[in-house]
């Protein structure tokens, strides 16, 4: 777990970086021809996935490609949160972004549930074939029906420009917060499947469910949540949804029951769907209109940042800590409670 770790720890980092150069590059390009860029790079990168997964390449080799595949499609993640805060007023950013999630939610669930059930019955391989499938289906959807949104296309972009201006301290300070919060969403897929499925038992098909599950809650909750928190101050917002997130994640450590699991998930995911769209809606207020890709790739950076981190130090809890999983599952949890605290102290000090 040790090794798997290290391997998406680096992936992650060459798409925490991908994802800046992406938002930089939507500022300078347009938002379209990026999109149009990495959908169709996409397809053959997961084409060559497919085919060394499927004559059992080493794992060298599957690394790199896997990589690389993941560096080019993550290019997309700001251009798309960008594109949202070009079409939308202030006022209806975290509702534009809840609608996002949705969307996005959807093939969440649909996809771990269709995993699962295809391990059952399919070679392992053939089941990266179904990315490069979708990826040329993006790219006819994008080429026919999405019109370019921004309106400052053609400032010239530099390395010194992909870094943060330190006269922007709001916006400094809480992406420097929300990679706490990374890191524990990181234990989402690499660490919660090793931990349920090699150490409580559960079958494959059964991970795919809680994470259809997940998904499944955004889909139907998602948007009223949004609807609700705009009721509240963004910082409150986020330090409900990084206690949720701290106690989902705590309860883990004494659950023996698929059921409890699915409960514990439900609760994890109550913290998603209030983080999320408050924290790319404050993102998209701090951002000025001809650097909003710009931003929006260094929250990315942040975000597959954490993201990455986050399994390995899962995978390292859970080679310490085998028969212990309250002692696997307590750190992560408190790291959700240093978040929620540096969120109090993000909104007191900045009045967001």
């Amino acid at each position: 777990m040790t090794l798997v770790g290290m391997i998406l720890l680096a992936a992650g980092l060459c798409s925490a970086i991908s994802q800046a150069l992406g938002g930089a590059l939507s500022d300078r390009f347009g938002r379209r021809p990026i999109l149009l860029i990495a959908a169709l790079v996409s397809v053959f990168s997961f084409s060559g996935l497919a085919a060394l997964i499927g004559i059992s390449a080493p794992v060298w080799a599957i690394a790199i490609v896997y990589t690389a595949g993941r560096s080019i499609l993550t290019t997309t993640r700001p251009v798309i949160s960008a594109m949202v805060a070009d079409f939308t007023s202030k006022e209806k950013l975290m509702e534009a972004y809840g609608i996002l999630r949705i969307g996005a939610n959807m093939g969440w669930a649909a996809g771990p549930a269709l995993g699962g059930y295809l391990t059952t019955f399919l070679p392992y391989g053939w089941l990266f074939g179904i990315a490069p499938l979708t990826c040329g289906i993006v790219f006819l959807i994008i080429f026919f029906f999405i019109r370019e949104s921004s309106h400052t296309v053609g400032k010239k972009i530099s390395f010194r420009s992909l870094l943060p201006t330190t006269d922007n301290r709001p916006f400094l300070v809480f992406i420097v917060i929300s990679i706490l919060l990374f890191i524990v969403m990181g234990q989402m897929v690499s660490t919660l499947s090793i931990f349920t499925v090699d150490m409580l038992g559960f079958s494959p098909p059964q991970f795919g469910l809680l994470l259809a599950l997940n998904g499944l809650i955004v889909i139907l909750f998602q948007y009223p949540m949004t609807l609700a928190l705009r009721r509240i101050a963004k910082f409150r917002a986020l330090i409900l949804g990084s206690l949720l997130y701290a106690f989902g994640y705590l309860s883990l450590g004494w659950i023996t029951q698929f059921g409890w699991a699915l409960v514990a998930m439900a609760v994890i995911t109550g913290g998603e769907i209030i983080h999320a769209p408050v924290s790319l809606s404050v993102i998209g207020e701090l951002s000025p209109e001809d650097q909003r890709g710009r931003y929006m790739g260094l929250f990315g950076l942040s975000q597959t940042i954490g993201i990455a981190v986050g399994p390995l130090i899962g995978g390292v809890l859970i080679d310490a800590f085998p028969f212990n999983p309250e002692l696997i599952w307590a750190p992560v949890a408190l790291i959700a409670l240093i978040a929620a605290a540096g969120y109090y102290w993000w909104g007191r000090r900045f009045r967001l």
